[in-house]
């Protein structure tokens, strides 16, 4: 057997974590058993679909690398499919029109209400007559489709993560409406009846899926059994829940990949950080994964039950292993859509080459891609603000005399070098008989405008490329008076 498994999001929105951790589980377990991962798009829901959703799912499935086999297949175009199931559960009898009103369902719920029972429809149009349907269309009574349940059945089924599941079809809000109503026979398919047909179609082995989708499985497997088709394992995975435990939602900030991506999280992390919400490696001390990688050890066996919480800290620390491990020219190419979006103009020396040696300065200071604005932008502006400790640094008694020894000593490098650089430290030093701490923190104050940062030779060079090194120290000077 092919293990065939599939990923299905609803248009309806960006794409979630929620459904994005799910892809991770499909793909993996896929690429595990050397199977098919498919990719099938549920709109049927035609009111609160866009294609601009449809855009933003298959745009992070393809930057977080999960590339499917067969499809997009789009539901709303397999209308004749679906059709043709519900004609044939008609057909057998498993199936009937129900032409209750919406008024008499209300009813029917209050009434139940004021029982204090479960609301469940009573299946009062399971045996109409005939005459009975001629009478309701003659009203101009439009009817649902609805599937048989048998109130009696036991639904048994062996959830890959969660161990033998039962139901009764008692338990299932009575006869399930399949299809809407419609004036001209059979309405839209709804969710619980297309997602059968297409699995069927599509031969799926195995429904990979959240645990929220449990309720939805019973009445699943009795559609299978009715449209004659072999039922699929089941493997519902946990909840990704906020560090209250309830679901993640948009209420805690970022849930979709695209707002993952803005705020400057790497694919290769953050699907990373995707595989272990819910799963554990057999090496329990491993942490760092490809999604080649995590396939080779992924089995449902180690997915948890419980649900995973959502760790920012964790998802910031693994994000930094990659940032910190890159090749310079792939972190430039990641940084220059940052370094844009934030204003910052390549002109004036700061072409590729020069981009490329900022990125391999600030790289294993990076946390994440974002972090490269507020890092660069010393290297991208003409003048520096002085921060307190900066300021005060060049009010340091020497200071001024100090800055206009290297500047003077700058005249004579015109193009300087980490060796060239070194050089006037030293020369500097001696002439103005300073300690070196002196020269170094004035000569960062001066360059960065603060006293912390990244490594000060490099700093100096890449300032001097774009000659920003001299009209700082001038500026310095200034403000030492």
């Amino acid at each position: 057997m092919t293990v065939r498994v599939r990923i299905a999001p609803s248009p309806t929105g960006n794409l979630h974590i929620g459904t994005a951790r799910t892809a991770v589980f499909n793909y993996l377990f896929a690429r595990h058993h050397g199977g098919k991962f498919i990719l099938r798009i549920e709109d049927t829901d035609l009111e609160r679909s866009r294609p601009e959703y449809t855009d933003n799912i298959l745009s992070g499935l393809r930057w977080l690398g999960l590339n499917w086999d067969e499809g997009p297949f789009f539901q709303s175009q397999r209308l004749d499919l679906y059709q043709a199931a519900v004609k044939k559960l008609l057909e057998q009898g498993l199936a009937y029109r129900c032409y209750t009103t919406s008024d008499e369902l209300e009813a029917l719920r209050e009434a139940q209400k004021a029982r204090n029972e479960a609301p469940r429809y009573d299946n009062r149009h399971r045996n109409l007559t005939p005459e009975q349907r001629a009478a309701f269309e003659a009203e101009g009574r439009s009817s649902v489709i609805r599937f048989q349940i048998d109130d009696g059945r036991e639904i048994v089924w062996n959830d890959l993560v969660r161990g033998k599941m039962s139901w009764r079809g008692s338990d299932l809000g009575g006869d399930m409406v399949i299809a809407r109503a419609s004036a001209e026979g059979t309405g839209q398919p709804l969710y619980n009846f297309v997602v059968v047909v297409d699995d069927i179609d599509m031969q799926i082995t195995h429904v990979i899926r959240g645990e929220d989708h449990i309720a939805n499985t019973a009445k699943q497997i009795l559609l299978y059994e009715a449209l004659g088709a072999q039922i699929p394992e089941f493997a519902h995975t946990p909840l990704i829940l906020n560090q209250e435990g309830r679901k993640l939602s948009k209420r805690d900030g970022v849930t979709s990949i695209s707002d993952f991506q803005q705020m400057g999280f790497t694919a290769e992390g953050l699907v990373n950080y995707m595989t272990l919400l819910g799963w554990s490696a057999p090496d329990s001390t491993q942490e760092i994964f490809t999604l080649e990688a995590a396939a080779k050890e992924f089995t449902f066996e180690r997915v948890n039950k419980a649900g995973a919480k959502f760790d920012w800290d964790k998802l910031d620390w693994l994000n930094s292993q990659y940032l910190h491990s890159m090749p310079v020219d792939k972190l430039t190419d990641l940084l220059i859509p940052f370094w844009e979006t934030a204003g910052y103009t390549f002109s004036g020396g700061r072409e590729r080459p020069w981009l490329e040696q900022l990125a391999g300065l600030i790289g294993a200071s990076l946390t994440r891609l974002v972090d490269a604005v507020a890092m660069s932008k010393m290297f991208f502006i003409e003048a520096v603000e002085f921060s307190s400790e900066g300021s005060a640094q060049l009010q340091q008694e020497g200071v001024k005399a100090t800055l206009q020894g290297i500047l003077t000593a700058l005249e004579n490098q015109p193009q300087l070098s980490p060796d060239s650089a070194q050089e006037i430290i030293k020369q500097v030093v001696k002439e103005q008989k300073v300690k070196k701490g002196l020269v170094m923190r004035s000569l960062r104050a001066a360059l960065t405008g603060d006293v912390h940062g990244p490594d000060l030779i490099q700093s100096w060079l890449l300032l001097n490329q774009i000659g920003l090194d001299k009209q700082r120290l001038n500026q310095a000077i200034t403000a030492a008076n």
